[in-house]
């Protein structure tokens, strides 16, 4: 009986995941904003359609990665439900992605910072290292990348992957900062276009992080310099967040280099490949050498 009831327990712990084990966060942290599909705050930019076409290319894309892994991709399209939040889960072979419409209703979200948020549910199933180490949780959920690796892989490898064949001519204005480390990473223009454009989505979803955490503002040029003493797998804040995005867009490593689920230097950019940019920040990341 206490076998059986620990399986349980087990088994509901792994359905659950929510971007944080214990299953009570997803790609922001735990919030009380609800958007309903009838709102007055309808996203204008992200109409159901909309909604589904960029869900769409993105499970056409991962769901074959995924099955080449063992699991079978689900895509949850919850496009009624108002909640702000979009998670990732898994339950045997079923590899999970739940993503709200009120999410996608918040008035701070483009269709690019859309996919952006896919792409980091995508990152804590297949993002590789680092994973989430905490010895009090089951070895059984150390499939999960952690939050910082996926917000990294999620500009280093599957933004680049979706916007390959798109026109990615920037329309509006493009900080400095952006324009001028994208060429110096990407002096191809069609990489330094698609680095562009997921410079823009990071910041776009920058300033939605902006909107939970009062009294903060963030910009390319104000990075977080703080330094963890090990490596850290809860979310990051905004500036963090922003400055870990940026250096996966910048970061001058093929999306065609795979990332190693034991191995946090393959695929990325790392201080021991004498890489000096595109570097995971010290504000959440810990160098292993």
């Amino acid at each position: 009986m206490k076998f059986l009831f620990s399986l349980l327990v087990l088994t509901f712990s792994a359905l659950v995941f929510s971007c944080s084990e214990d299953g009570k966060t997803g790609f922001i942290p735990e919030n009380d904003l609800y958007i309903p599909a009838h709102s007055k705050l309808l996203n204008e930019s992200l109409t159901k359609d909309n909604f589904d076409a960029v869900i769409d290319k993105l499970e056409t894309m991962y769901a074959p990665v995924i099955a080449s892994m063992g699991g079978k991709l689900t895509m949850i399209r919850n496009w009624d439900h108002g909640k702000v939040n979009a998670s990732a889960s898994r339950l045997g072979k079923n590899w999970m992605v739940d993503i709200y419409g009120g999410l996608a209703r918040h008035p701070q979200i483009t269709p690019d910072s859309f996919a952006l948020v896919i792409c980091h549910e995508l990152g804590h199933l297949i993002g590789g290292a680092p994973k989430v180490s905490d010895p009090f949780r089951s070895a059984a959920l150390s499939w999960a990348t952690n939050e910082g690796q996926a917000d990294y892989f999620a500009t280093l490898k599957c933004l680049r992957q979706v916007f390959l064949n798109d026109d990615n001519i920037p329309t509006g204005t493009v900080p400095e900062t952006l324009k001028k480390s994208c060429l110096a990473s990407h002096p191809n223009k069609k990489d330094n276009e698609i680095c562009v454009r997921s410079g823009l989505a990071a910041l776009s979803i920058a300033s939605f992080f902006v909107s939970f955490e009062q009294n903060r503002s963030v910009s390319l040029d104000t990075p977080d310099i703080s330094k963890v003493g090990k490596t850290d797998d809860s979310h990051p804040a905004a500036q963090c967040r922003l400055d870990t995005f940026f250096q996966g867009a910048i970061c001058d490593k093929s999306m065609n280099e795979e990332v190693s689920q034991q191995d946090e230097i393959q695929g990325t950019c790392h201080v021991s490949r004498g890489d000096t940019s595109g570097l995971r920040p010290s504000c959440w990341f810990r160098t292993n050498i």
